[in-house]
Parts: C-alpha cells; sequence; structure tokens
C-alpha cells in the first residue's frame, strides 16, 4: 500500500508531467540530467572512455559508477519525501542528476567534468524555470500599495505570500497557492503576494528574511484589520525558520480557512449586488436623541408676566 499511493498520485498527474516535460526548460534539463548516460551507452562514442571494470568493457558502468548513482538516488527518495508537489518531485530528480553526472564526468575525464560543469553554470544563468501562469484570485502588492490594501478594509482578513521569483520553494508553491485562492476567495477574505526579492523595505518592515539560508522563503501571513495575527512558517530566535511544510492541508488546518471562509462569505451579504452597502448589524446601533418639545405658555403664566 506504501508503494501504491504514490504510483497512483503519479498516474494521476502524468499528463501534467508531461505538460511540464515539453517546455524547453525541462527538455533541456531532461537531456543534461542523462548526459553521462548516453556518452556512457552510445556506440561509437563509449569505446574511447575509459574504464575500471575487470572485463575491459567501457561501454557499461563500472563498481564505483553504479555506487555513485545509487547513493544520489537514496538522497533523491529522501528528498522527495518533503516535495509538495509533482513539479517538486521531477526537480529534485533533474537536480540530483546534474550532481551526479558532475561527479561521474570529473571522474572519467577532468576536461569533460570542466565542460559539463560550465553548461550546467551557463544553464542556471541563462534559465529559469516556468513560471505558473493558471488562474488565480490573487492580488499582487508592492511596496507602495500593500499597506493601504491591508488597511482599508477592516471587516477583510488577507492571507499574504512573501515569496522571490529566484526561489525554487516559491515556484513550486505558487501552483497549490493558486488553487487555494479559487476555492476559499471572497469578499471577506482575500489573498495576495508581494516580491519581497524585489521590494526590500517591504521584507525588512515585515520581517520577512529573504536570505537562502534563513529557509523564509515562501512566508504565509494571516492579516485581519490590517495587523498581523499568525504566519507559517515560525521564526526561532536565530532568525531561522522552524521547518514547516506548504502542503494545502496543513495551510487549511493551520489557518483555520474552513471556518475563516464560511465566516468570511456572510460580507457577501452586505454588499448587495455588487455595490459597497455596510450591513449595520454589524455595528452596535447608535440611539437617537429625541429632540426637547418646545415650551408652551399657559394662559395663567401670560397674564402673570403681563401684571409683572
Amino acid at each position: 500500500m506504501a508503494l501504491l499511493t504514490p504510483l497512483l498520485a503519479f498516474l494521476y498527474h502524468l499528463p501534467q508531467v508531461y505538460k511540464w516535460l515539453l517546455k524547453p526548460y525541462y527538455v533541456a534539463s531532461l537531456f543534461m540530467s542523462i548526459a553521462f548516460l548516453m556518452i556512457r551507452k552510445t556506440p561509437g562514442i563509449c569505446e574511447h572512455l575509459s574504464t575500471q571494470r575487470e572485463d575491459g568493457n567501457p561501454c557499461d558502468f563500472d563498481w564505483r559508477e553504479v555506487e555513485i548513482l545509487m547513493f544520489l538516488s537514496a538522497i533523491v527518495m529522501m528528498k522527495n519525501r518533503r516535495a509538495i508537489t509533482v513539479e517538486q518531485h521531477v526537480g529534485n530528480i533533474i537536480l540530483f542528476s546534474k550532481v551526479a553526472n558532475v561527479i561521474l564526468f570529473f571522474r572519467l575525464d577532468i576536461r569533460m567534468g570542466l565542460l559539463y560543469l560550465t553548461l550546467c553554470i551557463v544553464f542556471l544563468m541563462t534559465c529559469k524555470p516556468p513560471l505558473y501562469m493558471g488562474p488565480e484570485y490573487i492580488k499582487y502588492f508592492n511596496d507602495k500599495t500593500i499597506d493601504d490594501e491591508l488597511e482599508r478594509d477592516n471587516r477583510v482578513t488577507w492571507i499574504v505570500e512573501f515569496f522571490a521569483n529566484w526561489s525554487p520553494e516559491c515556484q513550486s508553491f505558487a501552483a497549490v497557492y493558486a488553487d487555494l485562492s479559487l476555492k476559499y476567495n471572497c469578499a471577506g477574505l482575500k489573498f495576495g503576494k508581494v516580491d519581497v526579492g524585489r521590494y526590500g523595505e517591504v521584507s525588512k518592515k515585515y520581517k520577512v528574511s529573504t536570505s537562502p539560508l534563513s529557509k523564509q522563503l515562501p512566508s504565509l501571513v494571516l492579516f485581519q484589520g490590517g495587523k498581523e495575527v499568525m504566519r507559517r512558517p515560525q521564526v526561532d530566535k536565530k532568525f531561522r525558520a522552524v521547518s514547516w511544510s506548504f502542503t494545502e492541508e496543513n495551510i487549511i488546518r493551520e489557518f483555520n480557512l474552513n471556518e475563516l471562509y464560511q465566516k468570511s462569505k456572510k460580507l457577501n451579504k452586505t454588499k448587495g449586488d455588487g455595490g459597497d452597502k455596510i450591513n449595520e448589524s454589524q455595528f452596535p446601533t447608535v440611539l437617537e436623541e429625541e429632540e426637547p418639545e418646545p415650551e408652551v405658555d399657559t394662559k395663567e403664566e401670560t397674564e402673570t408676566k403681563k401684571d409683572k
């Protein structure tokens, strides 16, 4: 059963995996990931390679190469235990496959190792993973708009993601966050994002470190009435993020989204047919003071005033 569950999950997401792999970034990454395999197994090329096999066959892996591949496979399995999306699984496989290729090429020939390492660096600097471009109900803030939006209406609860485009974790989380916004966005519960990698002042004000060592990206912060109520991941005394998995289930549970959504939906009724009418029942009723009745002089009082 433990093996059947991930297999079924993979088959369910298989069409999506094919869609990703057809993108130029993943096509190039795939070829770079199997570069050593192709060179070692391709007839006409492998005959010119050195080998430590006892039978002297240069077109097959020797025992040390198999050992390196098995070790890095174990690392991939450990890393993928904390992966959230299929995209993260594929990314981990590609990343550690490239690491294995660097080690294997340097062991085979230092010139081939330097060439492959140079190609990896050029690829890293020039090619970026494709960003999520699917449907979402998310408002993007900048350094000038975030404060105004959070304080505009005290009845609105905001969940804001602090992210950076260069962060692989943020890129992987984008689809999960977009899916949550589609399910839970309403008049009283809204979702926002701000790029702290671009707006450093926002990073300082809301105390979200952009350092890769701090592991604070992405950070989800819940605002009510313009004030922070909670955030994940939490930060310890050394300003490092406490380990936390950004799965959809964890976010729904920790932020109590189901209850927030039910309460926030009521704000829809206060806005009528798209207007901005305020529901007076949400505020304490103010009793109007009764105006005093004008004094009317009686006949006896009038005559008394004349005698005086």
